[in-house]
C-alpha cells in the first residue's frame, strides 16, 4: 500500500479534533480534513446495475471520478452524463493510473468479477461498494470479508433492502422476543433457471465489447450472446442462479434477525460447534446452469444463547401452505416460525413484513424500542460511513457469511449427500468433490 497522505487514508484512520474537522496524525505528516468534503468515487461495471448507485453517489454530492467498463457501447450514456471522469476498460489500469485520486470504488460488475475488482481496491485501502451476492463462489466471500476486516476499510454490499426502515423493525421485533423462540426459518424464491447448454456456433464479438476482459478470472469461452449482457446469471460460470442473485434481499430478515454472523465469529461462544450441516434435493444436477427447481435443508447450530434451527431453501417450490396460518404465500418468502408467532416477508427488496397469525397481533403496536439507526438510502449510509459517520449495516462482515450461505445451497446442487461445512475454517469436513466447489481456479493473469 502506498504511504502518501489521502483522503482514503483519512477516512481509515481519522480521530475527531473538534471544531468540525479531522485530524490525521502520524510519525511524520498532519492534516486537517472537513467532515463534509466530497468523496472522489469510481465506478466498475457502469453500464448496467451501476448506474442507480452512481446516480445516487452523485446527487449526494460527491465526485465521480473515474468509470470503467468493460462493453463501451452500453457505458456511453454514462460516461456522457458525467464528462469530468476518465474512462477505462480495464479496472487495473484505472488504479494504477489514478490511484492517489480515487477514495472509494462501487463494483457492479457480473458475479464472477466482483471479487477481482473489489479485493484490488480494498487492498488499495479503499472503500468498496460492492452489489450482491457479493461473490460468486464462498472462498471469495471470505476473501472479501477478510480483506475488508484487515484493511479496515468502510464496506457495504448492495443489498439495499437493508436499508428499509420496515427491515430494520422486522429485525428489532425477532430481536425484542416477539415471536419468540424461532427453530425453523424457511427462504423461498419464485422460480429457478433451468439447465443450461453451452452454446456450439462462436458469432463475433461486438466491437464495442472487449471480451477477453469481460470473462475477467473466469476459463477462457467463445463469446455469445447467450451471456451478455444480462443473460449471465444463469450460467455457474458467471452468476449465481435465482437464489444466489436473490437470497442476499430474501434472506435478509433471517440471516440479521438470527444473527448468523455469528457462526463465522470465534469471539461468539467460544467452543460451541460452528458447523453447518445441509443437503440439497435439486431437480437435475447440471454443471453449466442451476436446477429448475431444488430444495436445500440445512441445521444451524446454537449462536450463543439462541438455539439451533432448521433452514430450507426453495428454489420454484415452497414450503408447506400449513406454515402460513391462514396468510396468502407469495412467489417470495422469508418465514420465520418461532414459539409466540411467525413473521413473514413477501417482498425481497422493500422487505414489507407481517406477524402471524393476523389474529393474535391485529392490535400489536408495540415491541421493543428502535435500536437500528434509520438511514437516508443504503447508499446514503455508505458514503456517510467512509467519511467517518456511522457505520454500514450490510458491511462485508455481514455480507461475506450471508453470501456464504447462499453460495453453499448453490453448491450443495451438484454433490450427493449431507455435508458439513465449517463456518470458521471455511472447509467441508466430508466431501472432497464438494470441497473442490469451494472456488475454481482462475484463468492466469487473475489474482485475489
Amino acid at each position: 500500500m502506498k504511504t502518501a497522505v489521502s483522503r482514503r487514508r483519512f477516512l481509515r484512520q481519522s480521530t475527531s479534533a473538534g471544531a468540525g474537522l479531522l485530524i490525521l496524525r502520524n510519525s511524520k505528516l498532519a492534516f486537517a480534513y472537513e467532515a463534509n468534503s466530497k468523496l472522489n468515487i469510481a465506478g466498475i461495471g457502469v453500464g448496467g446495475q451501476g448506474r442507480g448507485s452512481l446516480d445516487a453517489f452523485h446527487n449526494y454530492g460527491h465526485n465521480i471520478v473515474a468509470l470503467c467498463d468493460v462493453d463501451a457501447k452500453r457505458a456511453g450514456d454514462i460516461y456522457k452524463k458525467h464528462p469530468s471522469a476518465k474512462a477505462y476498460q480495464d479496472f487495473r489500469k484505472m488504479f494504477d493510473e489514478m490511484e492517489k485520486g480515487i477514495d472509494a470504488v462501487l463494483v457492479a460488475t457480473p458475479d464472477h468479477t466482483h471479487a477481482v475488482a473489489a479485493v484490488a481496491a480494498m487492498k488499495r485501502g479503499k472503500h468498496v461498494y460492492c452489489e450482491k451476492p457479493l461473490t460468486r463462489t464462498v472462498q471469495e466471500a471470505r476473501v472479501m470479508r477478510e480483506t475488508a476486516a484487515q484493511h479496515k476499510v468502510v464496506t457495504q454490499m448492495g443489498n439495499q433492502g437493508s436499508a428499509e426502515s420496515r427491515l430494520r423493525r422486522a429485525v428489532e421485533l425477532v430481536w425484542g422476543g416477539v415471536i419468540g423462540e424461532v427453530r425453523e426459518a424457511h427462504v423461498w424464491f419464485d422460480g429457478g433457471n433451468g439447465p443450461m447448454t453451452r452454446p456450439a456456433d462462436a458469432p463475433p464479438v461486438p466491437n464495442e465489447l472487449n471480451w477477453d476482459l469481460w470473462l475477467g478470472p473466469a476459463a477462457w469461452r467463445p463469446y455469445h450472446p447467450s451471456y451478455v449482457p444480462a443473460s449471465w446469471r444463469s450460467w455457474r460460470a458467471f452468476g449465481s442462479g435465482i437464489v444466489g442473485d436473490f437470497a442476499c434481499h430474501t434472506a435478509n430478515i433471517m440471516f440479521r434477525a438470527l444473527h448468523l454472523e455469528q457462526l463465522w465469529d470465534k469471539s461468539k461462544s467460544p467452543g460451541s460447534t460452528k458447523v453447518i450441516r445441509f443437503q440439497a434435493w435439486p431437480s437435475e444436477m447440471d454443471q453449466e446452469g442451476y436446477p429448475t427447481s431444488l430444495r436445500v435443508v440445512m441445521d444451524i447450530p446454537a449462536r450463543g444463547e439462541l438455539p439451533p434451527f432448521k433452514l430450507t431453501w426453495y428454489a420454484k417450490e415452497k414450503p408447506s401452505e400449513d406454515l402460513m396460518l391462514g396468510h396468502k404465500r407469495g412467489g417470495w418468502g422469508d418465514l420465520l416460525v418461532g414459539s409466540k408467532g411467525s413473521i413473514y416477508s413477501d417482498n425481497p427488496w422493500n422487505a414489507h413484513y407481517v406477524l402471524l397469525p393476523e389474529s393474535r397481533f391485529e392490535d400489536f403496536s408495540g415491541g421493543p424500542a428502535e435500536s437500528i439507526p434509520r438511514v437516508k438510502s443504503h447508499q446514503w449510509e455508505w458514503v456517510e460511513a467512509c467519511k467517518g459517520s456511522g457505520k454500514t449495516f450490510s458491511g462485508f462482515e455481514i455480507g461475506g457469511p450471508l453470501t456464504e450461505l447462499a453460495q453453499l445451497a448453490n453448491l450443495a446442487s451438484l454433490v450427493e449427500g449431507p455435508l458439513e461445512y465449517d463456518t470458521l475454517s471455511g472447509h467441508i469436513l466430508n466431501s472432497n468433490a464438494a470441497s473442490n466447489l469451494l472456488h475454481r481456479e482462475y484463468r492466469k493473469g487473475w489474482s485475489l
